[in-house]
């Protein structure tokens, strides 16, 4: 049996001689294992499509418990990416972050749409690159289930409060820390919390259309980063592999 279905292609692993096994959010079928059969030889039809970060329609066979691609034409390549090897490891980090939120046979059109609007941000856009990062985190963790409460501190009520407590993804003031209380508080100055704010209500299509200066913006990714990880509880190859050409 045959079925067409539109994803990106979130992992790519070498496969036998000339395949590869490829990790698709689909928009309609959510992740996906593709096996795709010569891929890797330089004559492969497929090649284009079956890229890492490639947005193709695939035409797929299914049988025999196994779905193998019969043809992958590519819609979006985001050539830009590839060029620039910070970008593609950013993007990198964000294909692994939605293959861990993503499930077999559970569609997740808002996912597939802000992992495209952020390869879209970073390729076509030339967004800041924290920026994207902190929007795509942020709204990442909204999708995993861990919204933040940014409302206003969760013990005096004060609507402008400087602490973000990570674990429980709550605000406070610097005053209203509790004698037993453990958990990691990170400041977070009123341009931040703005933008927090924006971001976890905002259309997917205007989550990366808004500005803010450099230190606002570095303590944004700061926070966002350690939010999602925290809530996640693990980190993330790709996000090293980025974070070390910072430093370099």
């Amino acid at each position: 049996m045959y079925f067409k279905t539109e994803g990106v292609v979130l992992r790519e692993t070498e496969y036998k001689d000339a395949d590869k096994l490829l990790t698709v959010l689909s928009r309609d079928r959510g992740r996906l294992t593709l096996r795709a059969r010569g891929v890797r030889s330089r004559s492969s039809k497929l090649k284009s499509g079956c890229q890492l970060l490639a947005f193709s329609e695939f035409t797929v066979f299914e049988g025999r418990g196994a779905l193998t691609v019969d043809e992958a034409v590519p819609l979006e390549l985001f050539l830009p990416l590839r060029e620039d090897i910070e970008l593609l490891s950013l993007a990198s980090y964000f294909a692994q972050v939605a293959e861990v939120l993503s499930q077999e046979d559970a569609p997740n059109p808002e996912l597939l749409s802000m992992c495209l609007n952020g390869f879209y941000a970073l390729s076509k856009l030339n967004r800041p690159q924290k920026l994207v990062k902190a929007a795509f985190e942020l709204r990442a963790a909204c999708l995993a289930g861990y919204t933040p409460m940014l409302d206003s501190c969760i013990v005096c009520g004060n609507p402008a409060p400087d602490r973000f407590l990570v674990s429980g993804g709550v605000l406070q003031c610097a005053g209203c820390r509790q004698p037993e209380e453990t958990s990691v508080r990170l400041p977070i100055h009123p341009g931040t919390l703005d933008a927090m704010r924006y971001l976890i209500s905002c259309d997917t299509k205007r989550l990366f259309s808004f500005q803010l200066g450099q230190e606002t913006l570095k303590e944004l990714s700061d926070v966002t980063e350690t939010y999602l990880l925290t809530q996640l509880e693990r980190g993330f190859f790709t996000l090293d592999f980025y974070k070390s050409l910072q430093i370099t």
